[in-house]
């Protein structure tokens, strides 16, 4: 496989699994278009998947170890019978995080091979950027939602973090896009900007690393195929730099309300991907 394309899957693997336009759906049209089979790189997109990984770690590391730190002293106190201390925002974090990723790991365990057969689909992938467009114009431009009172993270609840879990859950969807699908579902709760952004990139961490972890497995059964050494390096070190940047630039356009831009550009990709779809039936 040539390096070039392999950077240049990195990159929109690294883009589109932050920017709210769906990784799935984009990284399955690039293959077309690059004319590379999946079964003979798909130990390289599992492993894209850990260069995404790594722009998380990086960009949230200190909220990430806080977590961490937080959730073994809570863990302390219950077993010294000095309840969850959830005034604490890490421990409040930490916990939401696991509610979150419960509805998701149940629904990819069980409709995993469901969610897998609509990656050979272009219909598939083309409606279901048109859903994602719609739900981040909706989430952003939809009157009573901009009006709602917006909840902080101390007033966000376990019923909020697990809704958010659930819209993560069917971002398994290629064309559905994760970051958008959660971000979305929080503000549709009244949540604010500033918590559903924080929330829905550090609950992407054990999603990622949860579905490279099981698919890591069957990456080995194919082997690495065309792949090479340098070439695997080149793509995933592409998806941790476009990773840190979508992450920094999404938080960014987000704070300036322009999430509704992406709403755009996925209808379009949308549209010309159902118009692809028929006509080279």
């Amino acid at each position: 496989m040539a390096l070039w394309k392999a950077i240049v899957l990195g990159i929109v693997q690294g883009l589109t699994e932050f920017l709210p336009v769906s990784s799935s759906g984009h990284l399955a049209i690039t293959q077309l278009l690059l004319n590379v089979p999946e079964d003979r790189i798909f130990f390289l997109t599992v492993m894209l998947h850990v260069g995404t990984l790594f722009s998380v770690l990086v960009v949230y590391r200190q909220d990430l170890y806080r977590i961490v730190v937080a959730f073994f002293q809570m863990c302390n106190d219950l077993v010294h019978r000095r309840g969850l201390g959830l005034e604490n925002e890490y421990r409040r974090l930490g916990l939401f995080i696991i509610v979150g990723t419960i509805p998701t790991g149940v629904m990819g365990l069980l409709l995993k091979d469901v969610f897998s057969a609509f990656y050979t689909s272009r219909l598939v992938i083309g409606f279901s950027l048109l859903i994602t467009g719609t739900l981040l114009w909706m989430a952003e431009r939809s009157q009573p939602i901009k009006t709602r009172t917006r909840k902080s993270l101390q007033q966000m609840t376990w019923k909020n973090a697990f809704a958010v879990g659930v819209f993560q859950g069917f971002a398994i969807t290629p064309g559905i896009s994760r970051s958008g699908s959660t971000i979305a579902g929080a503000l549709f709760q009244g949540i604010n900007k500033e918590t559903a952004t924080r929330y829905s990139f550090l609950l992407s961490f054990p999603a990622i690393l949860a579905a490279t972890l099981l698919e890591t497995k069957d990456a080995f059964t194919y082997g690495m195929g065309d792949v090479t050494v340098p070439v695997l390096l080149a793509g995933i070190l592409a998806s941790f730099l476009a990773g840190v940047f979508a992450i920094r630039a999404l938080i960014n356009l987000i704070k300036k309300e322009r999430l509704y831009y992406f709403s755009f550009y996925t209808w379009a990709i949308g549209l010309g991907t159902i118009a692809a779809a028929l006509m080279w039936r």
